[in-house]
């Protein structure tokens, strides 16, 4: 046995004693940095979220673009649907106040008159949807389809602006999936080769899909060539200035080729634009 003065189990070290939190030259604790390997699995986690985001966002566009072609076919459908039954087209019904109600007796007034229920106006029945002096036919047009119970939601059935004009809202059309841009039914019959901002060629009835623009139809830019190129080659025949998918002006950063309304068939899409630069007009679809 060995005795001695002083002696005490902590004053012999241990063989296996590490000093743990051990002060390096520059007096900071070891313990406290970053290994490599630490560095190294945050700098991957940052890049999977970064990443995860991109594909997010990419996956919601892409979701986005789909909704719009299926709004479309389910828009058509509807109207089918409703000249079937009723023999008119929405908005242009010259009885439907005879199934819906009046929204005002004074048929000039009608423009102005807005509806909080199934109260209507009729048309002037010629076979297209525009702006009259009796009804306010493309507004009128998304509450009759409405009323018909062929799409969701209730429409005001008039301009949100002064009579006649082409504002439109959530309140009287359609909102998208995409941006919020919004679906306007119209009719500009046959646009000739000088037209500044279409191409020339029939839009006897069509949607004009695009952001709202104040005072105006929505025709705000809100589609990327790529993305209105693919549209138009799934649903048509992939050319901004021919079919019934157009390119909503040719004299713009959308389209390539195209030098006036009238080179319709040499027009491209500007596919090396990765911006906002389109609206489309779907025509011709009944």
């Amino acid at each position: 046995m060995i005795s001695g003065e002083g002696f005490s189990p902590s004053s012999c070290p241990h063989p296996n004693f590490e000093r743990r939190n051990s002060i390096s030259p520059n007096g900071r604790d070891k313990e406290s940095a970053f290994s490599l390997i630490e560095l190294a699995i945050v700098l991957v986690i940052l890049g999977l979220l970064v990443g995860g985001i991109m594909t997010g966002q990419s996956l919601i566009r892409a979701a986005e673009l789909r909704s719009v072609t299926s709004d479309f076919n389910k828009y058509v459908a509807a109207t089918n649907t409703f000249r079937d039954k009723y023999f008119a087209l929405p908005g242009d019904m010259t009885n439907a106040t005879a199934f819906w109600g009046t929204a005002h007796a004074t048929a000039a007034t009608c423009v102005t008159t807005a509806s909080t229920n199934t109260a209507t106006c009729n048309g002037n029945g010629d076979g297209i949807v525009v702006p009259s002096t009796g009804s306010n036919e493309s507004f009128r047009y998304w509450q009759h389809l409405a009323n018909a119970g062929l799409i969701e939601g209730r429409y005001s059935g008039i301009s949100d602006g002064t009579a006649n004009t082409y504002v439109t809202t959530p309140n009287n059309a359609p909102v998208s999936k995409l941006s919020n841009s919004l679906w306007l039914m119209w009719s500009w019959g046959i646009l000739d080769t000088t037209d500044p901002l279409v191409f020339a060629g029939d839009y006897t009835r069509f949607y004009m899909f695009g952001m709202p623009y104040p005072n105006g139809a929505p025709e705000s830019i809100n589609l990327k060539p790529e993305e209105l190129w693919n549209i138009d080659t799934k649903m048509d025949d992939g050319k901004p200035g021919t079919g019934g998918v157009v390119a909503r002006t040719w004299a713009n950063s959308c389209v390539s080729n195209a030098t006036s309304a009238a080179d319709t068939n040499t027009a491209t899409y500007n596919l090396t634009n990765q911006s906002i630069a389109c609206t489309v007009i779907f025509r011709g679809m009944f």
